[in-house]
């Protein structure tokens, strides 16, 4: 058979996917306690792999979404919002899902979010949920 476009033909010999590779992530070493950065003799500790994406999940979540100029539009979580909404329980608890997953999704270090839990008790809002990493799993519990 003849080729009318024979330089048009498609490559049927399919690439492997491939992940990107990234380099080790660093970070500031956050105390997860205290919700504050680490500091040994006036300068900042370097963490460095899991403990890094930990810690920057943890930021992440403690922050408004733009609300502060210094940061991405992606950078941040919109959790704040469902305080004192006159949500279902079950509504509330749906979409306090959806704005961990978006806001610890944005980081290619985190590759999943999985049970994320809410609760809503005197005023403030506890979350949990399990993150996959390039490193590997934790677990994220923070008080909004």
């Amino acid at each position: 058979m003849t080729e009318i476009f024979p330089m048009a033909q498609p490559n049927l010999e399919a690439e492997p996917d491939t992940e990107p590779e990234y380099p080790l992530y660093r970070d500031v070493k956050w105390d997860l306690e205290e919700n504050q950065p680490v500091f040994a003799n006036g300068s900042p500790i370097i963490a460095e792999g899991k403990e890094a994406v930990l810690g920057w999940a943890m930021r992440a979540l403690s922050t408004e979404r733009d609300r502060h100029e210094i940061y991405s539009e992606d950078y941040g979580c919109e959790i704040e919002y469902l305080i004192g909404q006159p949500y279902t329980k079950a509504l509330k608890e749906a979409e306090a899902a959806r704005y961990v997953e978006e806001c610890l999704l944005c980081n290619p270090y985190i590759t999943e979010v999985k049970d994320v839990t809410a609760s809503f008790e005197d005023g403030q809002m506890k979350l949990s949920c399990q993150i996959t990493t390039l490193y590997g799993e934790n677990k994220v519990k923070i008080n909004v």
